[in-house]
């Protein structure tokens, strides 16, 4: 399976982004009220300037407390984003999000963002396409 094939089986909400100048209050509204985990950081929606995760929050939380609230979003972000392609297979994107400790990646072609994926939407399609190979070989075994 690949990127594209799993961005297909995707609800089309779009990729939520927040941009780099908002504050890190604002972008916690965003993750609670979306229930996510993680943003892209753009300031235009196509263009990654970086990712903002829960994880980057807390440990900024933790290291300075709750006055870092105010702050803005790019003070935080992990700037240096992995990416991949619509053409990648998910078993390749899932060891890189695996080696790579983290759980969302954005979907690049052309240098313009077209989605973002987690470990989960990944995993999922794996899981699936292993469902499938398993019922071939038992209709295989079987004769059906």
């Amino acid at each position: 399976m690949i990127v594209q094939q799993i961005l297909k089986l995707k609800s089309d909400d779009g990729v939520v982004t927040v941009r780099p100048d908002d504050t890190i209050a604002s972008a916690v509204e965003v993750l609670s009220s979306r229930r996510i985990g993680a943003v892209v950081v753009s300031a235009d929606g196509k263009q990654v300037a970086g990712m903002l995760s829960e994880r980057d929050i807390v440990r900024e939380l933790g290291r300075r407390g709750p006055g870092c609230l105010s702050d803005r979003v790019d003070a935080i972000m992990t700037a240096n984003v992995i990416s991949c392609a619509c053409s990648d297979r998910a078993v390749e994107v899932l060891q890189t999000m695996t080696d790579g400790r983290f759980r969302h990646m954005p979907v690049m072609e052309a240098d313009q963002m077209v989605g973002l994926i987690s470990i989960g939407d990944v995993v999922k399609a794996r899981l699936s396409e292993l469902s499938m190979q398993k019922d071939a070989l038992e209709g295989m075994i079987k004769g059906f």
